[in-house]
């Protein structure tokens, strides 16, 4: 799990001298007179007069229909408790920002500052107009019950505790899916939940809803056993309180047990309490941030436990995300009235189906970079996973128009869906997918500026989210001087001094293999063994001889000498003549290839045509069918002097060898980018009536250019890369500029280059 220090997180909140996670941002013009008119006075009257008229109007002119409240008092703050209004409010905020980057949801975060339950509810009541649903936060038991169901009886809108509801709605299809895995009917489960706060009592309240029997659950509170002859048992306990005698703690009560359900605090369930379960017992331990056992105790237990927790870094996380966003976006995408159990029920049901579908991938199916499949690690599906915004959603909306609470229904369903991707900018979560993939697969990965503070930062940011397994090169005195000053942690990652005396046998052995297969090129053994004390012939050797699986490199050397390195240690892949690198990035309209950003100068025709194919093949790595623009300054031939003439030439050549490839050129970038002009324009290319997804640019000035205008003016844009495209091994490039984040990314693509690589070896044996 990622090590969260305090200066990083109060650094976060402050940085750039932008206080919190959020702000608002206009969707209209305003820079004229005119707009401003319109926005205000005297225009904005004109939609007033009509919403008075007809109130659901405030759905068609205003953001009421994608806005939502995430409403607390901070009784009861994540794992702090009640620590008051005020002081939730990064809390909120963070979900403000989760609500818009899953569920493309707008939020207002309002802390209101009253404990008394009827006047907290008169206050969300006056504000309620402007929403189009409420997300109610951190309210502490009993009287979040009490609030929810006034403000559910009193509004028009959906209102949800998150607390009570999601936790219950992603357990409850984690749930479903583990009891079909160990092969038991709901009906005949014995249940054990620890704690009867909000969310236990909640969660077990929708297990019911799928078919446990009360009889055969026994709850527990800091108490003990919930049973019914204890005084003074709240409402919602008594639904839980059992009339069995026999039991008083917890050991007594999981004793033969089918489910644990922990909702209460760290390590209070131990190994031999999970070896007193039944046969293929199911554990969800959702105590945050230690759960009721650790994940490796628990499988230590015994080899057929079924277990989630509330972490990421481990298998079947229970994480609320996977909900509320999509459940919230299907809610207002119907404008309904409320969140009912319908709805809830529906929100369990997809996320269940959606772990048994194919898994989808950031690379092409046909290299089964991942194992995942439904199955004991994995019967919940990933919080990154771009399925669930339409799947959960459209059964949510679906559900509401069911059940008679959807004011808009929906009609056309693909359309929706269609627009759920748009409006969400999916290619957006490249970086989540990239992370996520290559954290099922990490592999061996060596930095070649081992002493960088960016890259030393990167080697340990993606050692700790389970990347890949970083090798470090240079001094280790340096590399730990640097370390201890910049705070960071190297447990666990290697470090080497290729110039150290140690490291002789291995600089020879390098040298020999080096000079053996590039002796036709005039390499002699001292030659080579001399190279090996520099950290990129060195670094490139481990990937070359097999004691690594991927190099990074960039931050200190020149291209040109990282280029002529890796044509002669690694070489290019065999049918080409050149490799490039391209650049991702990603935009509300999609995702864009851009090459060759940095190798190739002037590239001829010839060159073209190889950064035409390399760009092709990366786009199907990366799960995308390509639709190829070859750009220049002219349209089709009419210049016929310069770049545009190797162009042309590379696109009839391109045409010849993948007649069912969609490419063509050459063309001007916004008749490239704009199909509709594009294809009034110039019927007759190949690309008409399809979405340009990647850009071949004659020359590297133009492609850099580009990438960088790009990053320059919307830095806020999400850009992957360099990412190399035609060395036979897995090496990667970055340069002087390059963020800690640019670096991370870089090694995920550089984890799944090799982990492709290595399936594709075996399938050739």
């Amino acid at each position: 799990m990622v090590k969260i220090t305090k200066e990083d997180a109060l650094k976060y909140h402050e940085r750039d001298g932008r206080p919190g996670k959020i702000e608002v941002v206009p969707t209209k013009p305003y820079r004229t007179q005119t707009d401003l008119s319109l926005a205000y006075s005297p225009g904005v009257a004109f939609p007033c007069l009509e919403i008075q008229q007809t109130p659901n109007d405030a759905y068609k002119y205003t953001d009421k229909g994608n806005l939502v409240a995430v409403i607390s008092n901070g009784t009861a703050v994540l794992g702090l408790g009640d620590i008051g209004a005020m002081s939730g409010k990064p809390v909120m905020e963070g979900k403000g920002l989760l609500f818009k980057i899953y569920g493309g949801i707008d939020v207002f975060d309002i802390e209101i500052d009253e404990k008394d339950p009827e006047k907290f509810c008169e206050t969300v009541e006056r504000i309620a107009p402007t929403f189009g649903g409420i997300n109610l936060e951190d309210i502490k038991a009993p009287e979040c019950f009490y609030i929810e169901e006034r403000l559910k009886k009193s509004l028009d809108i959906p209102v949800m505790h998150d607390d009570q509801h999601g936790t219950a709605i992603i357990s409850a299809a984690g749930l479903k899916n583990a009891l079909e895995v160990a092969g038991k009917d709901i009906s005949k489960i014995k249940l054990v939940v620890n704690g009867a706060g909000a969310a236990a009592i909640s969660c077990t309240k929708l297990y019911c809803a799928l078919g446990v029997k009360k009889e055969n659950i026994v709850m527990l509170d800091s108490k003990g056993v919930i049973t019914a002859d204890r005084e003074n048992l709240t409402e919602q306990k008594k639904l839980f309180a059992t009339t069995r005698k026999d039991v008083h703690t917890l050991e007594e009560a999981i004793k033969g047990a089918d489910v644990f359900l922990g909702l209460s605090k760290g390590n209070i369930l131990t190994k031999d309490m999970i070896r007193s379960m039944a046969d293929n017992p199911i554990v969800f331990a959702l105590a945050n941030p230690v759960p009721e056992i650790s994940y490796e105790d628990a499988m230590d237990s015994r080899p057929d436990v079924l277990i989630s927790t509330g972490r990421s870094d481990y298998p079947n996380q229970i994480n609320n995300v996977i909900g509320f966003p999509y459940i919230f976006r299907g809610a207002l995408d119907v404008h309904a009235k409320a969140i009912n159990e319908e709805m809830k029920l529906a929100a369990v049901n997809a996320i269940a189906d959606l772990a048994k579908q194919p898994i989808p991938d950031i690379v092409n199916e046909v290299y089964h970079v991942t194992d995942l499949q439904f199955g004991p690690k994995y019967f919940i599906p990933k919080p990154v996973d771009p399925r669930l915004i339409t799947e959960v959603s459209a059964a949510v909306a679906k559900a509401a128009m069911d059940s008679g609470v959807a004011r808009t229904p929906i009609k056309d369903w693909d359309k929706y869906k269609q627009e759920l991707r748009q409006k969400l900018g999916l290619e957006t979560k490249q970086t989540q997918k990239l992370h996520e993939t290559a954290r099922q697969h990490p592999q061996k990965v060596v930095f070649a500026e081992g002493g960088h503070p960016t890259m030393m930062k990167a080697a340990v940011q993606a050692k700790n989210e389970g990347i890949c397994y970083p090798i470090l090169l240079g001094n280790p005195d340096r590399i730990n001087r640097m370390a201890q000053r910049l705070k960071l942690d190297l447990n666990g990652i290697e470090i080497i001094d290729m110039r150290a005396d140690q490291e002789q046998g291995r600089r020879a052995t390098y040298a020999k293999h080096l000079a053996e297969k590039r002796q036709r090129q005039g390499y002699t053994f001292q030659e080579a063994y001399d190279k090996m004390y520099e950290r990129n012939y060195f670094g490139m050797m481990m990937v070359e001889y097999g004691e690594a699986d991927a190099f990074i490199t960039g931050l200190y050397t020149k291209y040109s000498n990282t280029i002529k390195v890796a044509k002669e240690v690694i070489g290019i892949r065999p049918g080409y003549k050149t490799f490039g690198t391209m650049h991702l990035i990603n935009t509300k309209k999609g995702m864009y290839f851009l090459a060759d950003t940095l190798i190739n100068r002037h590239p001829t025709d010839d060159i073209l045509v190889d950064v035409a194919r390399l760009s092709a093949h990366t786009a199907r790595f990366f799960n995308t069918d390509p639709v190829i623009a070859m750009i220049s300054y002219s349209n089709f031939g009419t210049d016929e002097v310069g770049s545009p003439v190797s162009v042309h030439k590379a696109v009839e050549r391109m045409q010849e060898l993948y007649p069912d490839l969609p490419i063509d050129g050459e063309m001007q970038v916004n008749f490239a980018l704009n199909r509709e002009l594009r294809d009034d324009k110039f019927p007759f290319t190949r690309l008409k009536g399809k979405d340009v997804n990647t850009l071949v640019f004659p020359n590297m000035s133009s492609a850099n250019c580009c990438y960088k205008l790009l990053q320059s003016l919307q830095p806020d844009s999400e850009i992957i890369g360099p990412i190399q495209m035609g060395l036979n091994k897995p090496i990667h490039f970055t340069d002087f500029e390059s963020s800690v984040n640019d670096v991370v990314n870089i090694t995920a693509v550089a984890v799944i280059d090799a982990y492709v690589e290595k399936i594709k070896k075996q399938n050739e044996k």
